[in-house]
């Protein structure tokens, strides 16, 4: 049996667990293992599944996972999220979706100190939804708010995303970390006018708050400190050279250990807590990598990356006409798809394709980000939307769907500015 028929095999494979409902990471390691085996020998093929967990679970690169989760556990239990979500509130809340416009505007401010959009949208769903819920705003726009504003998570730095390409394309991690500044920013802006023009359109859904004082809009500035620093602190850092982005983590998760101590919001059992949590989550994504490294191997011996190099660069579509089929590949798979899969999967087939058409890989690596926030709110399986749903049980999925469509649509905007804007995300690492 030739390479390019296992390796069709060992897609039709995959999908097919995948259909079954077994774990991702699973489905991959099981088929990168047998297929590896199936073209070299089973004993090769047991020594990878020996080996490749341990090097991908030890590699210091990837360390930065565990760190950036961890620092926002800490975020999370010592408050900063209801912090951030007051002062925008304070500040935006007398303007017609004010109370929208503060939640994206807080979604932005904790994924500073975040990077996981799901994380972000459990915790605006928390914090958020409660007051939109007493302001009389439509249920399915408010839900659909705090999930496109969850999304921000995996954009803005820290995010877990841009480490796992940044390791699967062997790029420097924090320059594709400020990578992500500007375009989140930019999502945020968005987000942000979607909610104006809603508000324009039907101003029912969303009433005006109460207007806030200048005394009162000073003050609550007062108490988002310990997010700008940790932000500065981390980033900054990270941008001036001061440390990389591995250490960056580890300092970031050590900061916010330490402010939450010094404004004594961390106990003892919040603390064991949060451990807790990053251990689970980290061992959910670590699944997952080991998985897709395992699964690597399989398309190595395949030669299924230089294939559809070489399938790819020969259609006469020209460098931006394949672009946009990846583009439209990625949407597509981001709406069916586990996004961490999804970029564990392609980006070891598709990055040789862009790495020949020429485009840089930075600005690419935002791109793929940018998809993949498409996908966190696309039906019919928009992982944000399910996570919403899990907390808010009265809110149907479709309603959420529904209230989530003026954010796609500017998602899209804003896909097209950075594909036709690179500068737009490689301006800052170009300083670095």
């Amino acid at each position: 049996m030739g390479q390019e028929t296992i390796a069709i095999l060992g897609f039709v494979a995959l999908f097919a667990l995948m259909l079954l409902r077994v774990p991702i990471g699973v489905a991959m390691g099981v088929v990168g293992v047998l297929g590896f085996a199936a073209l070299s020998a089973l004993s090769p093929g047991f020594n990878l599944l020996a080996q490749s967990p341990i090097r991908v679970s030890t590699d210091w690169d990837l360390a930065v996972i565990p760190m950036f989760i961890l620092m926002g556990a800490f975020a999370t239990a010592s408050g900063m999220s209801r912090e951030l979500f007051h002062m925008s509130n304070v500040w935006l809340g007398h303007r017609r979706g004010g109370l929208a416009m503060a939640t994206v505007t807080a979604c932005a401010g904790f994924a500073a100190i975040n990077g996981s959009s799901v994380a972000t949208a459990a915790t605006m769903t928390q914090v958020a939804l409660p007051e939109m819920r007493r302001a009389g705003y439509h249920p399915g726009f408010a839900t659909g708010a705090i999930a496109a504003g969850g999304t921000l998570g995996i954009m803005i730095p820290p995010s877990v995303v841009f480490i796992l390409y940044a390791a699967l394309t062997e790029n420097d991690a924090s320059r594709l970390l400020i990578a992500g500044i500007i375009p989140g920013i930019l999502g945020a802006i968005l987000y942000i006018n979607a909610v104006q023009i809603m508000g324009f359109l039907r101003p029912d859904m969303m009433p005006r708050g109460p207007r806030h004082g200048w005394r009162e809009r000073i003050h609550s500035l007062k108490d988002v400190w310990a997010t700008l620093l940790l932000f500065v602190f981390c980033i900054g850092g990270m941008f001036m050279g001061w440390f990389t982005a591995t250490e960056a983590a580890g300092m970031g998760a050590g900061g916010a250990l330490l402010i939450g101590l010094a404004r004594r919001r961390l106990t003892g059992r919040l603390i064991m807590k949060c451990l807790v949590e990053s251990v689970r989550t980290t061992a959910a994504i670590f699944t997952i990598v080991i998985g897709a490294f395992l699964f690597g191997y399989f398309l190595a011996v395949t030669q299924t990356a230089q294939n559809f190099t070489s399938w790819m660069l020969s259609l006469p579509l020209g460098p931006y006409g394949i672009l946009a089929l990846i583009l439209v590949m990625y949407i597509v798979l981001g709406a069916i798809m586990d996004e961490l899969a999804m970029i564990l999967l392609t980006i070891p087939i598709i990055y040789p394709v862009i790495v020949k058409l020429g485009f840089d890989p930075i600005w690419f690596g935002v791109i793929v980000v940018m998809v993949v926030e498409l996908g966190m709110i696309m039906p019919p399986i928009g992982i944000n939307v399910f996570v919403i749903n899990s907390l808010a049980r009265d809110v149907p999925l479709w309603t959420i769907y529904k209230g989530v469509m003026p954010f796609i649509l500017s998602d899209f905007v804003r896909l097209t500015l950075l594909a036709v804007l690179p500068i737009l995300s490689t301006f800052l690492p170009s300083l670095m």
